[in-house]
């Protein structure tokens, strides 16, 4: 039994002299540099699956610059995925640029998914955003004056990251969006484009009047036309457009008045041949109606025959003058 307990207890150095071999160094480093962490603390990381080396050497540079921060609080950004390093280092950069950023904030900021570091050195060098974005595939803010000439701008945004506002705060995309919407907005509302290419510097004061940075992480501070373009005669196109559209629609209308004609037409000429059908058995009815005028003896002979005369007479008159052909009985 002793000897089992020898060994066991021999383990159990042997375990713990690896284990204080492995962190002497980090130790050993903290201790000189003024921020000590111990080795259980350095054990208890490593069973976490804490990276020791990280929060020591972020423990140490904050120490030197003089922002104590518990290893503890550290560690439990690590734990929830956050970058300890950059936001050591973002706080270190927030200290001697006298910007107030505390640590509640700057992890905050981290695991938002912003860049800390990053945010803290555009709060010290502005940085500039060009609108629009070359990378989306486009140059130039097209707009259109009211005398219908378009208008291409492009612009240049500087703007300094807004430390209270990161978290929850617009990005840049919404910086872009909401210039070029002034931008567009400006130029819509001038009289002529020669205004626009005249007094380019109007378009920046009237974007920079609106407010665009309300609700973003990011505060203009100034907006620069870098370059205008005249572009296509848009209002004329447009007109152009109408009236093409304009005849292709009285073409529509012509066509249906000619096809309703042309039905007016034929029924008209539907309707003359059912009148000369009506004519025609009218006329047949001229031989009954003589014969029973003999029968009953409303007709004689003589009238008969002076009727017959006058109806030679007539069609002879007709043949003559060429308007119609002689009728036969």
């Amino acid at each position: 039994m002793f000897a089992i307990l020898y060994i066991f207890i021999g383990i159990v150095a042997l375990v713990f002299v690896i284990l204080f071999i492995k962190f002497f160094g980090l130790w050993f480093r903290a201790l000189l540099s003024g921020a000590p962490v111990g080795i259980a603390k350095l054990i208890g990381m490593w069973i976490r699956k804490v990276s020791p080396s990280v929060i020591v050497d972020s423990r140490i540079m904050l120490k030197k610059a003089g922002i104590p921060i518990d290893t503890d609080l550290l560690e439990t950004h690590y734990l929830a995925r956050g970058n300890v390093f950059r936001v050591s280092m973002a706080l270190v950069a927030a200290n001697k640029a006298n910007i107030p950023l505390s640590f509640q904030r700057a992890t905050a900021i981290d695991l938002a998914g912003r860049d800390v570091l990053d945010a803290v050195k555009t709060s010290v060098n502005p940085k500039v955003i060009d609108c629009p974005d070359p990378k989306k595939g486009r140059m130039t803010i097209d707009a259109v004056a009211k005398d219908g000439i378009q208008v291409k701008a492009k612009a240049r945004v500087t703007v300094r990251a807004n430390i209270e506002r990161l978290v929850g705060g617009a990005t840049e995309e919404t910086i872009i969006a909401r210039v070029g919407e002034g931008i567009v907005t400006t130029i819509g509302s001038s009289v002529s484009y020669k205004a626009v290419l005249e007094n380019p510097d109007e378009i920046s004061r009237n974007v920079l009047e609106k407010g665009l940075d309300a609700g973003t992480a990011f505060e203009i501070l100034s907006i620069d036309i870098a370059d205008v373009d005249v572009g296509d005669n848009i209002g004329a196109k447009l007109q152009a457009d109408q009236a093409e559209a304009d005849k292709r629609r009285f073409q529509a209308e012509a066509e249906k008045r000619r096809a309703a004609a042309q039905a007016r037409e034929q029924e008209m000429v539907a309707l003359v041949q059912e009148n000369r059908a009506k004519v025609v058995l009218a006329e047949a009815e001229i031989p009954k109606a003589i014969a029973d005028a003999f029968r009953k003896g409303n007709l004689g002979i003589m009238d008969y025959y002076r009727l017959k005369n006058i109806q030679a007479d007539t069609d002879m008159r007709s043949s003559i003058s060429g308007d119609s052909k002689p009728k036969k009985e």
